[in-house]
């Protein structure tokens, strides 16, 4: 708030567009007139502007005597309603032996144009005035300027010791800018910063980005810049934990982290029969696919928000969530073939670092992915406000669990089989369905294929014709064999 000494600075100033002085209590259109003009600042001069009551024109006090019920009305205009966006402001109460004065001192907005009751006003000198067609629409751009998304925003209370400035100056800033300009830049290190959005030089401070991409410990200034990751033993939460690991720090340290991690902790691959003397490699997830949707959750969450992004993994999917839900020109009727950056800022840095290549073409080369290895698709919950789901479902099964996902040739039942009768049964069944594979034999009766193949090897007049998937099974009359 303006002290008096400054208040007596302006008050026998000439009145100017940050000024206005009255000696009426009661007219509130006045008042709130005033108050829309000096929010729109028409010529962009952030700096504040003041209505005095108590004062006339020539800058003298007219012995008005403010009390709480005066303070009360003319505090109550920044939320009646009438001037929307709300205007920042505050009012006080100075004391001289004259009288008192009464000062409302009001911020320009970050959301211009600013209407008192649909109409807009601005300062044009001293005078006020409604905006012209001209004048609202440079309000209407300038909107649009100061509508910075929250990674280009200053991180207030940081500086560059915060940052990991060797891996900027020696990594990063080589890698977007070109070579010779840069060596031509002798400007001061938070100049370039400042021209890739890293820096803010009013606020003298890094931008929310830079603390995200580079920053020493990001946690600090956003509590769920994470990933957590758990194992849960089941197909829901619930249950048991059988394994969990953090990743955090900075996004340039924290990313190849997570990459090798799922390539080696989440990605499993194992063989399966196809028949009695060929395997083929089953993969539960295609790596490409799972980075995809990890890397696109670390560009697009909501840094603003405690929750970190979670990396659930279940017996049969995968769960990927993270705060924050469509945004901008994205909305559920046109998912996925419209996009929009919550982080621009950081989304232009992770394409310079070639994690992700913003051409609209993830989703759709996760499905592709997805299909080419035998998963179902990946199903994205776009219902939720507040955050983004996508489950993405295991391909394959493990035997040694009794799962029943993941074949399609007739093996819809498990039963139980004793040893006895198992030779008989795989006869059986051959015959029924000579397409039948070792490893649907295997399902269907709860036994390995290890198990299934030596009681094949035990029986010479089972064979296997062709090879791959085109061969089938033959099996001879055992008369013919004596």
């Amino acid at each position: 708030m303006i002290s008096s000494d400054e208040l007596l600075g302006l008050l026998h100033s000439t009145e100017t567009f940050r000024l206005e002085r009255t000696t009426s209590t009661s007219d509130m259109d006045k008042f709130q007139e005033a108050i829309c003009a000096f929010s729109n600042d028409l010529p962009d001069s952030r700096k504040n502007g003041y209505l005095i009551l108590g004062a006339t024109d020539k800058g003298e006090l007219s012995g008005l005597k403010v009390d709480d019920a005066l303070m009360k009305k003319i505090s109550a205009i920044r939320s009646d309603g009438n001037i929307l966006p709300l205007p920042v402001m505050c009012v006080e109460r100075f004391e001289f032996p004259e009288g008192d004065l009464l000062v409302a001192e009001v911020s320009p907005s970050l959301l211009p144009p600013v209407r008192y009751r649909g109409r807009v006003f601005v300062r044009i000198g001293p005078r006020r005035d409604i905006a012209s067609e001209t004048e609202e629409r440079i309000l209407t751009e300038r909107r649009a300027a100061y509508m910075a998304t929250f990674d280009a925003t200053p991180c207030i209370g940081a500086t560059l010791q915060d940052l990991d400035m060797d891996v900027i100056e020696n990594g990063y800033l080589p890698a977007v800018v070109d070579a010779e300009i840069l060596s031509q830049d002798n400007r001061d290190i938070r100049d370039k910063l400042a021209s890739i959005r890293l820096y803010d030089r009013e606020h003298d401070c890094p931008t929310f980005a830079a603390i995200i991409l580079f920053g020493k410990t990001p946690r600090y200034y956003m509590p769920g810049a994470f990933v957590q990751f758990v194992r849960f033993s089941g197909k829901a939460i619930g249950g048991e934990v059988l394994n969990e690991k953090r990743f955090q720090g900075p996004l340039y340290k924290l990313l190849p982290s997570l990459e090798s991690f799922v390539a080696d902790a989440i990605i499993t691959q194992r063989p399966v029969a196809v028949s009695l003397f060929r395997e083929r490699t089953v993969i539960n997830y295609p790596n490409d696919a799972l980075r995809e949707l990890l890397m696109n959750a670390c560009m697009h969450r909501d840094y603003q928000a405690n929750m970190p992004v979670r990396l659930y993994q279940f017996d049969d999917h995968v769960e990927i969530m993270n705060a924050g839900g469509l945004y901008g020109e994205a909305r559920p009727e046109n998912f996925p073939t419209v996009n929009d950056y919550r982080n621009p800022v950081v989304a232009e840095a992770m394409k310079e670092m070639k994690y992700v290549n913003m051409f609209n073409q993830g989703i759709r080369r996760v499905q592709d992915m997805l299909r080419e290895n035998g998963n179902p698709e990946a199903e994205f919950d776009v219902s939720k406000l507040t955050v983004f789901c996508v489950n993405v479902p295991a391909n394959g099964v493990d035997i040694l669990q009794g799962d029943t996902q993941g074949d399609t040739q007739g093996d819809t039942q498990v039963i139980t089989i004793s040893d006895k009768e198992l030779d008989n049964w795989i006869e059986q069944q051959l015959l029924q369905n000579p397409q039948l594979s070792t490893e649907s034999l295997a399902r269907m009766c709860r036994r390995s294929i290890i198990t299934i193949k030596r009681h094949i090897a035990k029986m010479p007049h089972i064979c296997y014709v062709g090879s791959g998937y085109s061969g089938h099974w033959e099996v001879k009359d055992k008369r013919n064999e004596i």
